[in-house]
């Protein structure tokens, strides 16, 4: 009798599903990301983002903790302020949104990972990410108020700071910055690989930071482009880069492998605030699942590569985790 073998698929159970997973998440690896606005008592709902809300400094202490209930004790923060100048001056103002919603939170949660974005965008009245000469980006005047800024963050408690800039240099003159001010513990994540993308209109809604004139096409990447990924996050990591990230997540997971085959860095994958809305557009229409949706788009940034994912669903991707659905 002839017998033919077939490869079979692992079908049987759920347990012997979840036993032969290979795509694995942990919860420790989730950081979700906040926006501080200056006041007291404020906890405002983000129109744009169902489910996000804007926090003073007094209040961002209470969603940290549902944070830490859920299993996320990573941070990254966003400052929001009330004033805005040409040169982004709040960014570095050791009495600012973000220093001020770092030192509250360091105060009550001492244990948690505190993340601080390091660029100027938030802080300028002109919406672009430093400052600008002639009409445009003036990259090494830029890069002095980014040292400023990152040394202030530090100051305040920051564990890690991030330049999101993406200026030619930026991580250099952050770590120059740093060192100099004994801060040389303290690590730099880069967003190395950053495109000018349109899936960034819900944060730029959220954190009032859309360009007045032009575009961040000039200094944020083309959304063509792999080579060039591969390029900046080179230059990042020889400039003093201790972790890269690649942002957005979901259109980039082709970028996000091949960042990932050539660096031994830890790689961040940033999901951003488009991803998040557009998933819960479309659970709000009914044309999709949207805890299904969160999970599989999760899994998949996973999938290509990242060791870590910051995520505006970072709460319910833990409690997914602690479920074992992910």
């Amino acid at each position: 009798m002839n017998i033919t073998i077939r490869p079979r698929r692992l079908r049987n159970s759920e347990a012997l599903r979840r036993l032969t997973h290979e795509t694995r998440v942990s919860a420790e690896s989730l950081v979700y990301p906040l926006f501080a606005v200056e006041g007291s008592g404020i906890v405002s709902a983000i129109e744009s983002m169902p489910g996000q809300y804007r926090y003073s400094p007094d209040e961002i202490c209470a969603k940290a903790a549902d944070c830490i209930a859920a299993g996320v004790d990573k941070l990254l923060l966003f400052g929001v302020p009330k004033h805005k100048d040409g040169e982004g001056s709040g960014a570095w103002d050791d009495d600012g949104v973000t220093q001020n919603a770092l030192r509250s939170l360091k105060a009550n949660f001492p244990k948690l990972l505190l993340i601080a974005d390091v660029c100027l965008c938030e802080y300028t009245a002109h919406g672009h990410c430093g400052a600008i000469k002639n009409g445009e980006l003036d990259n090494d005047a830029t890069l002095e108020l980014l040292g400023r800024t990152a040394v202030s963050l530090a100051k305040a408690g920051a564990d890690i700071v991030a330049p999101s800039a993406m200026c030619d240099g930026q991580i250099a003159a952050v770590r120059a910055a740093l060192d100099a001010e004994g801060f040389s513990r303290i690590p730099v994540m880069s967003y190395a690989v950053k495109y000018a993308s349109a899936f960034y209109g819900p944060f730029r809604t959220a954190a009032a930071s859309a360009p007045k004139f032009g575009g961040r096409g000039t200094y944020q990447m083309d959304y063509g482009n792999s080579r060039e990924a591969l390029k900046e996050a080179a230059l990042d990591v020889s400039e003093g880069a201790d972790i890269l990230m690649v942002k957005p997540a979901l259109a980039y997971m082709d970028v996000i492998a091949k960042v990932k085959a050539a660096s031994n860095l830890p790689l961040a994958a940033y999901s951003v605030s488009g991803e998040y809305s557009m998933i819960k557009a479309a659970a709000k229409a009914a044309y999709g699942d949207e805890y299904a949706l969160m999970l599989e788009t999760a899994a998949g940034v996973y999938r290509a590569g990242a060791d870590i994912l910051i995520s505006y669903f970072a709460p319910e991707l833990a409690n997914a985790v602690r479920r074992g659905d992910l």
